[in-house]
């Protein structure tokens, strides 16, 4: 069983900037950030596996996010820069022990984190 502890979320104004964590309680092949807006699917954030620190990115957070890890700390990070109020969302870290090509769909993920609430007001 994986455990994902996230933390860093909060109320910021547009423009603003947050950094989101994903503490793993075991080693794994790769973590991704999702979000869910009220009324919205469930969408891609961005995704790392973690062995090669290969990223993947949606386009919509392409250029004002970036994802990285802390090996010694099990722990991937969510920078996310220039904040609008669409980025206004619930972000859940999810983790995978296999391989998965894409990493961009829910069903690539075994394990999912409690959400952290992120706020972006105008």
């Amino acid at each position: 069983q994986v455990q994902l502890v996230e933390s860093g979320g909060g109320l910021v104004q547009a423009g603003g900037s947050l950094r989101l964590s994903c503490t793993a309680s075991v080693s794994t092949y790769a973590v991704g950030w999702f979000r869910q807006a009220p009324g919205k699917e469930r969408e891609f954030v961005s995704s790392i596996r973690w062995s090669t620190e290969r990223t993947y990115y949606a386009d919509s957070v392409k250029g004002r996010f970036t994802i990285s890890r802390d090996n010694a700390k099990n722990t991937v990070y969510l920078q996310m820069t220039s904040l609008k109020p669409e980025d206004t969302a619930v972000y859940y870290c999810a983790a995978t022990l296999s391989f998965a090509w894409s990493l961009s769909e829910d069903r690539d993920y075994s394990y999912w984190g409690q959400g952290t609430q992120v706020t972006v007001s105008s």
